[in-house]
């Protein structure tokens, strides 16, 4: 959940505030709902058959499903890649490290981090970094004060539907699924000694319910402090530049918010990073029946030519495009959105972890909930 407030959702939370203040808060504190739902499932089918999403869509449909399902998430995570990569460079060019000599090293890291499986390690290391500078923008909201701005506010407007459209994608994205199965599957094989086998998935499903609940409420909370934050200053209609966003900061650091926003950016950019490489990669190589030991050859297909694009493009441009792939990401998420409801519902898969029809009725609706923006979003 940290990782989805990435350099992407950041941008599309500061967008949404600088383009319609607090009116949109309803809606995004709204998307707890739908985004705990879905992840829920996820991390129950993880649960339920102790392997990853794109695994049980092969062995139970077919491999050209689990294929169908997971390439469109890897093709939209290179953008996704690209976007994180710049956001880590230009962190590290706000403290004084040039993109050319930045993105290759972070590159290296990413692959050391990720082949060594040292990301736990890293995140902890990472996490508390990211909420220093979450920190410093909840006291900037206190500081600088808040604005005369209706927390609820519906308007029937194409700029109005976008931006809900952008804040769903920022919310629930395609690798989100493919990671909490198998990150969860996982979790569930080295807990399983731990307790008998008839307790261990009651066990192991509240503890996974516990973790995604809060996550989706500190993450929608985070979307919200951004959205107020960036509602309060001054814009020139473009984020592509970073000392712009760190402008933001200037009540809290002053002269130094550029450092203290590029540390931040470093650190919630490479979390993202690792959190999305894996659920990409888990995806491709569950959904080819591939033994999880080449996931490392994932990353570096995946990860080469996003590098490659952040040294060859302009910030500027990624930056640009955010808006429009965080809906793009609305769109992917359909298919794998739809199948992980179908496996939900299939005694056969999930045993006594079936969704009841209450549960079921929830999760189908919080789908069509997504999709729907999306459909608005392109009409």
């Amino acid at each position: 959940m940290m990782a989805d407030m990435d350099a992407s959702s950041t941008l599309g939370a500061a967008e949404t505030g600088v383009t319609f203040k607090y009116n949109l808060i309803w809606f995004i504190l709204l998307l707890i709902i739908p985004l705990y739902i879905i992840q829920e499932l996820s991390g129950r089918i993880g649960i339920a058959t102790s392997k990853g999403f794109g695994d049980v869509i092969r062995e139970n449909y077919s491999k050209r499903t689990s294929v169908l399902m997971s390439f469109p998430m890897a093709i939209s995570d290179v953008v996704t890649y690209a976007i994180e990569y710049i956001g880590i460079a230009i962190g590290l060019n706000l403290i004084g490290i040039p993109i050319i000599v930045s993105l290759p090293a972070v590159y290296i890291i990413h692959l050391f981090v990720v082949s060594k499986r040292k990301y736990a390690r890293t995140e902890r290391i990472l996490i508390p970094v990211s909420f220093v500078l979450i920190l410093a923008f909840i006291i900037d909201l206190f500081l600088r004060g808040f604005i005369d701005s209706n927390p609820v506010y519906i308007k029937f407007s194409y700029s109005y539907i976008f931006m809900l459209a952008v804040n769903v994608g920022a919310v629930i994205m395609p690798f989100m699924l493919f990671f909490q199965a198998s990150a969860t599957a996982d979790k569930y094989k080295f807990v399983r000694n731990a307790f008998s086998m008839a307790n261990i998935k009651n066990v192991a499903l509240k503890s996974m319910r516990r973790e995604t609940f809060l996550g989706a409420v500190v993450s929608e909370l985070l979307m919200v402090i951004v959205e107020m934050v960036f509602s309060g200053i001054k814009y020139n209609g473009s984020f592509a530049s970073a000392v712009e966003l760190s402008g933001a900061l200037d009540n809290v650091a002053g002269p130094f918010s550029p450092y203290l926003f590029g540390i931040g950016l470093i650190s919630a950019g490479f979390i993202a990073l690792i959190v999305i490489s894996l659920g990409s990669a888990w995806g491709i190589v569950e959904s080819l029946g591939i033994d999880k030991k080449h996931t490392f050859k994932v990353y570096i297909i995946e990860s080469l030519p996003a590098v490659m694009a952040g040294m060859i493009l302009p910030p500027s441009f990624l930056i640009n495009i955010v808006l429009y792939l965080l809906v793009v990401f609305v769109f992917v998420l359909i298919g794998p959105g739809i199948i992980l409801g179908i496996i939900g519902i299939n005694k056969e898969i999930m045993g006594n972890l079936k969704l009841s029809k209450a549960n079921a009725i929830a999760y189908f609706f919080s789908i069509a909930f997504v999709i729907i923006f999306g459909i608005l979003a392109i009409i």
